[in-house]
């Protein structure tokens, strides 16, 4: 009989032993049995200390957050930054918390990402000049092995129309160890654009050896590619209307652009020092605090189909450090006492502060523009 139901079936042996016998001890057909549904594991102080923990450290998804939840939860404490939640942060909480798989993370953020969260505009524009210049650098490339290599784009503050001056924001990500710098222009001149790449240098731990863009005429022209001799900086493009030629960059444009900028119109001077101020703040906090994953080969699943694979998340102030003999002493040991004197809820509350002033200044006059012009 077992032969014929594996057969019939497909189970396992052991499966099909399992089936038999609780149909024998049954009463009624299978439908008629109500299952005991399982207890929850997780309770409402899990739930509460979990959100603040999320909040402060600047909403990362589940993946990022697990594997920093045990020194989050240290650094909180020891800057007494968990409030009315301290009370709820009992040793049984803080095992569930350490343990907590990535996917119950989501899953149990799930309702207040919903409850707390309009399209982008493309300002790209393909520039024919100097074009065939430079380097092109497609996705399929073999990836770097070493800091010091960017990817850089523009994200446009215009709010539903690219009419008129509105501020951009720069966005420079290490392609190795993802340490990303923002910095807010006020237009994309081509000076303004190779000055703030200039500042991107400057605010470096470490020198930068090879910058990547799109095919943008902010990008692709005479000043930054003489910039880039100047300091012998290796100069390479992207395939145009090719997006993942990018991938680092246009993924950090949304997670830390249009997330914490949100997507209205800077076109006044004090708009744009905000977001100077906001990205002082938010850059910290990324690179110091909030892990990121590296994909570092391919493997094949058992369907025999190709899939990237990944190293364990890590900030990139751990990978930084971690490569060793790249920083001078003096430089590691100022990287340190940063680290050690941050509070990273500080840095959320100011964000929040600088959020709230840039939603009062450009809610309105977003919103009207938006109806004028649709």
């Amino acid at each position: 009989m077992l032969d014929e139901l594996v057969a019939v079936t497909g189970w396992s042996r052991a499966n099909a032993r399992r089936a038999v016998a609780a149909a024998a001890r049954r009463r009624g057909p299978a439908r008629a049995v109500q299952r005991k549904p399982r207890a929850r594991t997780y309770g409402y102080d899990t739930l509460k200390v979990l959100i603040e923990v999320w909040t402060l450290i600047g909403e990362p998804c589940g993946k990022y957050l697990a594997p920093i939840m045990a020194a989050t939860l240290a650094q909180l404490e020891a800057f007494g930054e968990l409030g009315k939640v301290a009370e709820r942060l009992n040793a049984q909480v803080r095992e569930q918390l350490v343990t907590m798989s990535p996917a119950t993370i989501d899953r149990m953020l799930k309702p207040t990402k919903d409850a707390r969260y309009p399209a982008a505009k493309s300002a790209t524009r393909p520039g024919a000049t100097l074009r065939s210049s430079i380097v092109v650098r497609q996705s399929m490339d073999k990836m770097e092995k070493a800091p010091g290599f960017f990817e850089i784009d523009l994200v446009a503050h215009c709010g539903h129309t690219l009419k008129g001056e509105h501020a951009w924001t720069l966005t420079a990500t290490d392609v190795y160890l993802g340490w990303t710098v923002n910095i807010a222009i006020r237009n994309r001149a081509h000076a303004r654009v190779v000055a703030a790449i200039a500042q991107v240098a400057d605010r470096l731990p470490y020198p930068m050896v090879g910058l990547d863009c799109d095919n943008g005429g902010e990008f692709i022209n005479h000043a930054l590619i003489a910039w880039c001799a100047e300091r012998m900086i290796f100069m390479t493009r992207a395939r145009a209307h090719t997006s993942n030629d990018n991938a680092h960059v246009e993924q950090k444009n949304g997670d830390i652009v249009r997330k914490s900028a949100f997507r209205y119109r800077y076109d006044t001077p004090d708009e744009l020092a905000l977001l100077n101020e906001l990205w002082g703040y938010v850059n910290l906090r990324k690179n110091l605090f909030l892990p990121t994953r590296k994909a570092n080969g391919w493997r094949s699943t058992k369907a025999g189909r190709n899939t990237r694979t990944y190293d364990e998340p890590k900030t990139p102030y751990q990978r930084l450090t971690e490569e060793a003999g790249f920083l001078g002493e003096e430089t590691e040991h100022r990287l340190q006492e940063l680290y050690a004197q941050t509070n990273p809820a500080d840095l959320t509350r100011n964000i929040n502060r600088i959020q709230q002033a840039l939603i009062v200044s450009a809610k309105d006059k977003t919103i009207a523009l938006r109806a004028e012009v649709s």
